[in-house]
């Protein structure tokens, strides 16, 4: 790195350092960028420390390397990395420049930095006004070094391992969340259509096997056999009338019908018959039965 000091770039903004990176990433814009880190970069892979170091274009992405690995301080020692933001601020992702601390004296850091003053690779001594902080390659060394055993410790809550596909029931699929989100939608897809089905007065079955309609029954093959036909029942009315021998015939042909009375005023409905009386004559040797039955005078009838 000291051998490389008084380096200026060429017209173009060209660089070794920028035309080593751009072939060792296979990107040609490197070419003639800002080649501050990636100055520091072709250092560490010449002494072999590449892994320790880090190999960045970019001097954001540089530091927030070192923070991962949990080599990032701020206090400054021989061989760190230190990184500037010349705005004065003090997060990662606004550093602008990077260097390499050589000594520190005081208050005071010497460093060794590349494309300052537009062109140079040269020493500088600055105040730590601008720093916003140190990359230790050393303690990500350390760290790389460490035993499993020990780097196993650091970490007390240890996630618990995966089951293996494969070695699962079918049946899980049912709890998880698609499987419960189609459920929901195919049960208000059910509903819908029941409540879209129902009319005014009437109601709509859905024909699912628990109330479909039920078969006819069978009807009873003929035997050939009739019916018995019910006799029909005589309507109420009159009884008939019993059938007269040969002598009651002449007898009541021989006596007149006897006329009937005049009625002063018009019947208002019409009056049931009444039996006519029979004179049975003497010394016939039957006695006949008089089915005759007075009728009531009625109160408008004359006398």
């Amino acid at each position: 790195m000291r051998q490389e000091l008084g380096y200026k770039e060429k017209s173009g903004q060209f660089t070794k350092f920028g035309q080593w990176y751009a072939d060792h990433v296979q990107d040609s814009q490197y070419r003639d960028a800002a080649w501050c880190d990636m100055f520091i970069a072709w250092a560490a892979n010449k002494a072999g420390i590449t892994e320790y170091v880090g190999e960045f274009a970019w001097t954001p992405s540089h530091a927030a390397w070192f923070i991962k690995q949990d080599a990032w301080a701020q206090q400054p020692e021989p061989g760190a990395l230190v990184f500037f933001d010349w705005s004065g601020g003090k997060s990662y992702k606004g550093v602008d420049h990077v260097g390499v601390v050589e000594r520190v004296e005081g208050k005071k850091i010497h460093t060794i930095e590349a494309n300052v003053d537009r062109v140079w690779l040269k020493r500088k001594t600055r105040e730590t006004d601008k720093v916003v902080g140190y990359g230790l390659p050393r303690l990500v060394k350390a760290g790389a070094t460490k035993p499993d055993e020990i780097r196993s410790t650091e970490r007390p809550f240890m996630s618990p391992p995966r089951p293996e596909a494969g070695h699962g029931s079918p049946m899980d699929i049912l709890g998880t969340p698609p499987a419960l989100l189609a459920a929901m939608v195919l049960l208000t897809i059910v509903l819908s259509l029941r409540v879209s089905g129902r009319r005014r007065g009437t109601h709509r079955r859905l024909p699912w096997p628990w109330n479909a309609p039920t078969s006819p029954r069978p009807d009873k093959p003929s035997t050939g056999e009739k019916t018995p036909v019910r006799e029909k029942t005589p309507t109420r009315g009159r009884a008939p009338a019993a059938q007269k021998s040969p002598a009651e015939e002449k007898a009541r042909e021989k006596v007149p019908a006897r006329a009937a009375k005049p009625s002063a005023a018009k019947p208002s409905a019409a009056q049931p018959e009444q039996p006519a009386r029979t004179r049975v004559p003497a010394g016939s040797g039957r006695t006949v039965t008089k089915h005759s039955t007075p009728t009531r005078r009625k109160p408008y009838e004359p006398s």
